[in-house]
């Protein structure tokens, strides 16, 4: 009597992928060792602190107590008890949409321009316009925006008979938030600017000469169809650098016109973080904020990502 053969077990999709890995881990086990050392610096200090301040935003946490579990409480908090949270948020998303795309059409733009000057004229460009990003430009700028007649701006404006009294340009709320505004566009050409100018200088001369051949006419036309989509590594990580610093604008702000700022017309959800976090001691009440600012930048980022992936159709 034949014996009835048992159907071998079929794997899971898992099971597989799992296997898969542990072969490829061990068949390139020495790279492995090598990523080790920065796969736990990044894992200990950005990936794990994200899971933390996720988990403590669902809960009351004051450092001196142990967390306790308060569910959806903090964010329920944020959006119908906490008027000074809206205000926040508000300038936030205007600081954003103007600061982020603004900086980096402007990053662009200039290294563009810069990219057709001669070498040793480059270079220096390329200096003047980094260097507001290196240097502290807050001290500069009151300066500028003093509310004396001493302050660079009234001076001008009181000598030229514009004006005969001094404007209060950093405690007066009507011109607060568009003096932030210049200050923090101007020393917003930094990473990204010089990404920029990398990635200008790496394209392939020989594209244009292949792009003439096909029908490109104008320079508008080379910037669209061949340099744009060679660079898109470079034009990648620059939006990201001005997602990130559009969205961190706080410590500009604060260097400007200090915190609070006049009205809190210049709050930001920075400045509410670090009020909750390092003032009030409401670490759970902090992470919340910190939980809804990191997702509103992955958003961000998914959507710049797609329209990137649109450049040079």
């Amino acid at each position: 009597m034949e014996q009835a053969v048992t159907p071998k077990k079929k794997k899971s999709f898992f099971s597989e992928w799992l296997h898969y890995q542990f072969r490829e881990m061990r068949k390139n086990g020495s790279l492995y060792l090598f990523m080790l050392p920065y796969m736990l610096v990044f894992i200990t200090f950005t990936v794990l602190p994200v899971f933390v301040a996720i988990y403590f935003s669902f809960t009351y946490f004051n450092v001196l107590e142990p967390p306790v579990w308060t569910g959806w409480d903090n964010y329920v908090r944020l959006f119908t008890a906490d008027d000074l949270f809206m205000t926040s948020f508000k300038n936030t998303i205007f600081f954003a949409v103007v600061v982020g795309p603004g900086g980096y059409l402007l990053s662009l733009f200039f290294a563009w321009l810069i990219n057709e000057l001669g070498r040793r004229t480059r270079a220096v460009m390329t200096l003047f316009y980094y260097a507001p990003s290196l240097a502290n430009v807050y001290v500069v700028w009151k300066i500028i925006f003093s509310s004396d007649q001493y302050g660079l701006l009234n001076g001008f404006l009181m000598n030229t008979g514009i004006t005969l009294t001094n404007i209060k340009w950093l405690e007066n709320v009507d011109y607060i938030v568009p003096c932030c505004l210049i200050v923090i566009l101007w020393s917003s050409l930094g990473t990204s600017f010089l990404t920029f100018i990398a990635g200008l200088q790496n394209v392939d001369r020989t594209l244009y000469e292949a792009g003439a051949i096909d029908g490109v006419r104008n320079r508008w036309q080379e910037l669209w169809f061949i340099t744009l989509p060679y660079m898109k590594p470079q034009l990648m990580f620059g939006a990201v650098m001005s997602i990130t610093g559009a969205f961190s604008v706080g410590a500009a702000i604060t260097a400007l016109v200090g915190f609070p700022s006049q009205d809190y017309v210049a709050n930001t959800l920075i400045h509410l973080l670090e009020d909750y976090a390092n003032q009030r001691m409401e670490l759970g009440y902090a992470c919340a904020i910190a939980v809804l600012l990191f997702l509103m930048m992955i958003l961000t980022n998914k959507v710049i990502k797609r329209l990137l992936s649109k450049v040079g159709e």
